[in-house]
């Protein structure tokens, strides 16, 4: 399997927005050293779950300085870029990483509506804005001077400079948060970003795909292949015995959805909208084991490393700092994990 560290760094207070900044880069760089296959930036806006907020220029700064972890974003919210724009700055990136790039795109937010007001988009067109905002990308890395009328952007665009340094394009993987976008992907024949289920819906959901890939004439090397490209998301915590980690991940992981929730509810509370969240859609920590966040002692958390792996993806993309979690915490977790649990599972 593959491993890769998610930067997901919580601030409640904006006092402390530059401390969390210094810290999460102190991560990438550790998730470097310890061999972590990909850095996993996110995008998210105006609350501090990802105090950063700016995945791009964060992903510059480490790009820079990485020895050995590529880069990757899970994912994007498309609709809140210009696609032009987009995919010169992933150019640009994957030059730098010597195309160890991967662009995940999606609607994203989290169900945050507050992300799509702050930029004055419409919630309801963040779909078909994707949709859009690729082709245009592909078209853009791929061909010469074009022109394109759509739906939301008019353009006349001359060949983009400089041109990707991965050929044709940086590998384009896609958020899959529900059975009508994986089905669809499985039709198309591209890989997943699933994030955070239970190992029995992840598990369906993974047999889903498999099934609908080869119903749409997919063989099995194309199915493989697509399997080893595709990602999962788990929030993980591994401590020196199984008490200690259940201790401190559960009730770390239930504060932080909770402060996420309170966030949604308050805008809904001072706005009167929101994007409802579908029942069941966000496992809790106690849903079972492993299910919203796998903790335990190294042998523990491999037991359910190897369940995944046995399912067949390729790569989990593990937060290690969740919430409010302190960063010499997440790190000792984190080196725990590399050295301890991933060498179980390398190639």
């Amino acid at each position: 399997m593959k491993f890769g560290n998610f930067l997901f760094p919580d601030s409640r207070d904006p006092a402390r927005d530059g401390i969390v900044i210094d810290e999460t880069i102190r991560e990438a760089h550790l998730a470097d050293e310890l061999g972590v296959d990909i850095v996993w930036l996110a995008e998210h806006h105006f609350d501090g779950i990802s105090v950063y907020a700016d995945p791009i220029g964060l992903a510059g700064a480490l790009a820079a300085t990485l020895r050995h972890a590529g880069l990757g974003f899970a994912v994007f919210q498309v609709a809140l870029h210009h696609p032009i724009r987009l995919a010169e700055q992933m150019t640009f990136l994957d030059h730098l990483t010597k195309g160890k790039l991967i662009v995940g795109l999606g609607r994203g937010s989290s169900y945050n509506i507050y992300d799509y007001q702050g930029f004055g988009i419409d919630h309801r067109e963040a779909q078909a804005r994707l949709d859009e905002a690729e082709d245009i990308m592909l078209r853009a890395w791929t061909g010469g001077a074009f022109e394109h009328d759509g739906r939301f952007w008019q353009l006349q665009v001359p060949m983009l400079r400089p041109r990707p340094y991965t050929r044709p394009h940086p590998p384009v993987i896609r958020g899959a948060s529900g059975e009508a976008s994986l089905i669809e992907l499985a039709q198309q024949g591209k890989p997943f970003l699933m994030n955070v289920r239970s190992f029995e819906t992840t598990r369906d959901r993974v047999a889903l795909y498999t099934r609908t890939m080869r119903e749409a004439g997919h063989g099995d090397e194309a199915i493989a292949r697509n399997l080893d490209a595709s990602w999962v998301w788990r929030n993980v915590f591994v401590a020196e015995t199984d008490s200690e980690a259940e201790r401190v991940a559960l009730p770390t992981f239930d504060a932080m959805t909770a402060a996420r929730a309170e966030m949604r509810n308050r805008i809904f509370a001072e706005t009167g909208m929101r994007i409802a969240v579908p029942p069941g859609d966000l496992p809790g920590a106690r849903a079972g084991r492993g299910d919203g966040v796998i903790h335990g002692s190294a042998a523990t958390v491999a037991e359910d490393i190897a369940a995944l792996d046995k399912i067949g993806v390729g790569g989990v993309i593990a937060v290690f700092r969740m919430g409010l979690m302190p960063h010499e915490q997440a790190a000792e977790s984190l080196t725990r994990f590399m050295r301890e649990v991933a060498p179980q599972f390398r190639r």
